[in-house]
């Protein structure tokens, strides 16, 4: 076995990234404090063919040094936006007819393997701040919550890996 290399991937460029069909998820990041974690939300929404990131409250926007090293590029193919208060951007999907999912560890919160995708229906997944996790106030306008199952100690994940996972099991369950 040899690994394959860059040349070999089949990667897009930027251009046909822009152009290609990305499954209907846009990713809310919630006061994200931590510039190497938002740099490597937009890697693996580029990874994954997310639409959009909306980019909330004190998290920091492109383009800068921290984010770029773990970005690795994405931040020029993965569209953004930046919004003051995470309301306003819930607001602006709900008003496009977006389904609002908060990742949070909350009453009857639906456990990430069980939520079924409607293939007809564009989703906004919400993750929020390192200690504090996504706003209540953003928990109570959400449609749903879904949780991913951790039987360690912790009962914590990273952001940057709570994305990974919840990305993941959305670009499996999404049809293109």
């Amino acid at each position: 076995m040899r690994k394959l290399l860059n040349s070999e991937l089949g990667r897009k460029s930027v251009d046909e990234f822009k152009k290609a069909d990305k499954i209907p998820v846009t990713v809310v990041l919630d006061n994200i404090r931590s510039m190497n974690n938002i740099g490597s939300v937009f890697r693996t929404s580029d990874a994954f063919m997310i639409e959009k990131i909306l980019l909330c409250g004190i998290t920091a926007v492109p383009p800068h040094n921290d984010i770029r090293k773990t970005a690795l590029g994405a931040t020029e193919s993965v569209d953004w936006e930046y919004f003051d208060k995470t309301e306003d951007a819930i607001n602006h999907l709900k008003s496009n007819y977006y389904i609002i999912i908060s990742v949070e560890q909350a009453e009857s919160s639906i456990m990430l393997q069980n939520f079924i995708i409607e293939n007809d229906k564009k989703f906004a997944l919400i993750f929020g701040n390192e200690v504090k996790g996504v706003q209540q106030k953003i928990v109570d306008i959400s449609d749903y919550c879904i949780e991913i199952p951790q039987e360690g100690t912790k009962h914590s994940l990273n952001i940057s890996v709570s994305v990974g996972v919840v990305l993941w099991d959305f670009y499996k369950k999404i049809s293109f």
